[in-house]
């Protein structure tokens, strides 16, 4: 259970105090138990550094499209930080550019990511160098098996999350069934965004939250200006479940992990219709061409149901600090109705 930890001790100006504790944040230092998770494209160095900052665990991601060299560019932002941060990868394409994983373990994060595969070799090499390893899950046997291969900690990843993901079971029933199959931390990923959804999963018992959309709205975050403005004026049912993106882009995601995005005119008129957009040479130079000119018709903007929250582009120690002290209230003790 989270506590309000009264005896933390906080350098000048930093967020939130007391501290929002939970045995797995205080085992990496954590003065708050929130990482942002690795959103390619929006995740960079400069948003984790402020994550880290703030007190979290600030997660560099490299996505569909992701290179060494871009790596390299992201991690040269968190060379001033003095706390712990981590670099989060996608199992295809490390198999794609293995260099990625040669980088990520040089850097000497506090924890490595390989999330979207079923080859869970990769972690005992990272235990190796002394780095902690972590996975997203999206069922219990899926946990067992990843906790059987040595992964230290485990992001049970809901329904509800934007980006890719599966979509069997909404987070709060997968996190109690994760919970229930492992016995090492457990984070909830998946519709978090708020003091109140951030204390419902550390009470149900998570070791703490894994939040992208929400962050990614932030100032340090690299998302495009567009990007930000459709996630401004959107709400939890303005996204969408689709492969047409990835299709388009000719990324080979396994079909079971399509991706929650917001809707615009290019996801309404091919998702469904994935047949007929990898025959159509048009359609795809189209969402090319749209996503370099950062055109909201047809600009992909990852979203999860939680998108309604987002109604300002703030820095990410205004959003954390707010949170942690809603949700420290939240979860303090109460004197019982009737007593």
């Amino acid at each position: 259970m989270p506590i309000a930890d009264e005896t933390a001790q906080f350098p000048p100006g930093s967020a939130v105090e007391p501290a929002l504790v939970t045995p797995w944040s205080r085992a990496l230092g954590l003065r708050v138990p929130v990482v942002n998770a690795p959103m390619g494209g929006v995740a960079g160095g400069r948003l984790a550094a402020a994550v880290t900052a703030a007190g979290g665990l600030g997660m560099i991601g490299m996505g569909s499209a992701a290179t060494g060299d871009a790596l390299r560019r992201e991690l040269a932002h968190t060379e001033p930080v003095t706390g712990p941060f981590g670099i989060g990868l996608v199992d295809w394409v490390v198999a794609r550019r293995p260099e990625l994983l040669e980088i990520a373990i040089a850097a000497r994060p506090a924890l490595i990511a390989i999330s979207f595969g079923e080859d869970l070799s990769w972690a005992a090499r990272v235990r190796e160098h002394g780095i902690r390893t972590a996975t997203q899950v999206f069922t219990a046997d899926h946990a067992r098996r990843a906790a059987d291969a040595g992964v230290e900690v485990l992001v049970a990843r809901g329904l509800e999350g934007g980006g890719h993901g599966a979509i069997e079971m909404a987070t709060v029933p997968l996190l109690d069934a994760v919970l229930a199959a492992v016995d090492i931390p457990v984070l909830a990923a998946g519709g978090i965004g708020s003091a109140a959804s951030l204390a419902a999963v550390l009470a149900a018992g998570a070791g703490g939250a894994w939040i992208g959309t929400a962050l990614a709205a932030c100032a340090e975050s690299s998302l495009s200006a567009t990007g930000r403005q459709a996630m401004l004026a959107a709400d939890g049912a303005d996204t969408v479940v689709t492969t047409a993106v990835d299709v388009a882009l000719g990324y080979p995601w396994p079909a079971h992990f399509p991706s929650r995005v917001l809707r615009n005119d290019f996801v309404t008129a091919w998702t469904g219709h994935e047949d007929a957009l990898r025959a159509d040479a048009g359609a795809r130079d189209t969402l090319r061409a749209g996503i370099a000119a950062d055109d909201p018709r047809v600009l992909p903007v990852d979203a999860g149901q939680g998108v309604g929250l987002v109604t300002a582009v703030e820095p990410v120690a205004r959003v954390l600090d707010g949170w942690c002290r809603g949700a420290a209230e939240l979860l303090a003790p109460r004197t019982p109705i009737g007593s």
